[in-house]
This record gives structure tokens, C-alpha cells and sequence, in this order.
């Protein structure tokens, strides 16, 4: 995912989109999700996971995952 890309996402995205931007699997993220140890923020909302972008951003800022 492009700095340009996770920049023009909405406050709260969804976890097969973060996945994709950590490099991570879609079965992979749910799984760190469900266990409370994705890297970022994650909201649950019914059976819906949503990603904090701004925590999105600050991870991928700090391990250099954004080009």
C-alpha cells in the first residue's frame, strides 16, 4: 500500500485492508484480532473488525512501511 493510498483512508478502515497494508493474511489478522495482539488498534462492532487509521499510520510511520 502506497503513503498516498493509506493516506486517503477513511477513520476506521477494515481488517482486510490493514492486513494488506502490514503484509499481513487475511486468516493471519483476524486471528491477531480475535487473540487482542494485532498490532494496532481494532475495534469490534458486532462480528465487524474495524482499524483505527491514524494507529495504522503511526505503525507503519514507525517501522517504515510506507514508502
Amino acid at each position: 500500500m502506497t503513503h498516498e493510498e493509506l493516506a486517503a483512508l477513511p477513520t476506521t478502515t477494515t481488517i482486510e485492508t490493514a492486513a494488506r497494508a502490514l503484509g499481513l493474511g487475511r486468516t493471519r489478522a483476524y486471528q491477531l484480532a480475535r487473540e487482542n495482539r494485532f498490532p494496532c488498534k481494532v475495534i469490534r462492532i458486532g462480528t465487524t473488525y474495524r482499524v483505527v487509521t491514524a494507529d495504522l499510520q503511526l505503525l507503519m510511520a514507525s517501522t517504515g512501511g510506507s514508502p
